[in-house]
């Protein structure tokens, strides 16, 4: 097993240097640099997982305008919340941001505390991004690791063992550690990271990194080696149908159950297509299993392709109408057995209602529709005429 601690003080001494000025010459200037204030902060780390930063500075700016504070977010209502954070996906991490702010008014008096314990026990908040906020919002002397740091401390200390799990995670906890500029911990945490994602990249630019000297990957020639990660996950293929209910010029929508796949958003339903069956005539099924109406296939109007973690998903959409006329032209179902609550809403209101991404496409597309959609809203389409025009695109 190897050791963490692989610098002497002095050559320590000589990194932070390099680092930290490389830093103050390259770093980028990112809305939550200005005052580093907790909430931004907060915000912006939950927001950097799993989403690139130009898209996430851009979902911050928008964020930071809708719930300025603190408690502006405490009291706003969930649904608007994951309004707010459509397209970034994992919406549990919105979810988690409310109850989080909930706390903080609740507990804290509305500020946001600084005891790295009080910041972990928030929910949503986990030992990476408590770390994260403790150093760079309140200077705390706290190593964070996310895969910049990764690939940074695992290339300068040519870590040749897994480092996403023990004895390697440990290993390389040690190590960001041993590495850690204390007393400085804000501005080192931040350059680690964006050394990381500037320079010491999935394709590192070696001969431009101010840390080419300490960097002993670099002269083992295992920098695209490290860092030493498990094989990928194979990717799953879903093929799923959903269908848009058309009947007295409404849509019909559902939200879905809170601990469910996209939990409280809104969707048009469906399902998965099951062995023997054609899309067709699993949308019919998945309908009626889930909300006891009777409908049928007026036309297919396209095909959305989209990622899910580790599935390659194909949603084919129909347009629908019900099965049989019935007295109310917006019924209400029978039983919900996959919603928490339905909608009959136009097209102009879909756009204030929270979905996934994938349904999200879907509904962009039928605002984009034009007059034949006016037509198919008002009701029968005319002989030969698609009753939800205009094909999806993958």
């Amino acid at each position: 097993m190897q050791q963490a601690t692989l610098f002497s003080p002095d050559r320590k001494a000589r990194l932070h240097s390099a680092l930290l000025t490389w830093f103050e010459q390259h770093r980028r200037p990112l809305p939550w640099r200005t005052d580093y204030a907790p909430y931004a902060v907060w915000i912006s780390e939950i927001m950097l997982q799993q989403t690139q930063m130009e898209r996430g500075v851009s979902y911050f700016q928008a964020w930071m305008e809708r719930f300025p504070s603190i408690a502006d977010l405490a009291y706003a209502e969930e649904d608007e919340v994951l309004r707010a954070w459509e397209g970034l996906g994992y919406y549990s991490r919105a979810r988690n941001i409310l109850r989080a702010a909930r706390t903080i008014q609740a507990e804290h008096a509305g500020l946001f505390p600084s005891a790295y314990r009080d910041i972990a026990a928030l929910p949503g908040i986990g030992p990476y991004t408590a770390a994260a906020i403790a150093s760079i919002a309140f200077n705390q002397d706290v190593a964070c690791i996310d895969a910049n740091v990764e690939r940074v401390v695992s290339r300068l200390c040519d870590l040749d063992v897994p480092v996403r799990r023990q004895p390697g995670k440990a290993l390389l906890a040690e190590c960001a550690d041993d590495l850690l500029c204390r007393g400085r911990a804000r501005d080192y945490n931040q350059a680690v990271m964006e050394l990381g994602a500037l320079v010491c990249g999935r394709r590192p630019a070696c001969p431009v990194c101010p840390l080419q000297s300490f960097c002993r990957a670099l002269q083992h020639k295992t920098v695209h080696l490290r860092p030493v990660l498990p094989e990928k996950t194979a990717s799953v293929a879903l093929t799923i149908a959903s269908g848009v209910l058309v009947s007295g010029g409404l849509l019909y929508i559902q939200k879905r159950l809170p601990n469910d796949v996209w939990g409280g958003l809104w969707e048009f339903p469906g399902g998965s297509v099951e062995q023997g069956e054609c899309p067709e005539e699993a949308v019919v099924r998945e309908f009626m299993e889930e909300t006891g109406l009777a409908v049928r296939v007026t036309d297919k109007f396209g095909c959305i392709r989209h990622k899910y973690t580790k599935y390659n998903i194909t949603l084919h959409c129909f347009a629908l109408a019900l099965a049989d006329k019935a007295s109310d032209p917006c019924p209400e179902p029978p039983h919900l057995c996959e919603a928490s609550e339905f909608r009959w809403c136009t097209l102009e209101e879909l756009k204030d209602h929270a979905m996934p991404s994938s349904h999200r496409k879907l509904a962009k597309t039928l605002s984009l529709s034009g007059d034949k959609l006016s037509s198919s809203l008002s009701g029968t389409p005319h002989a030969g005429e698609r009753s939800l025009p205009g094909l999806l695109s993958g």
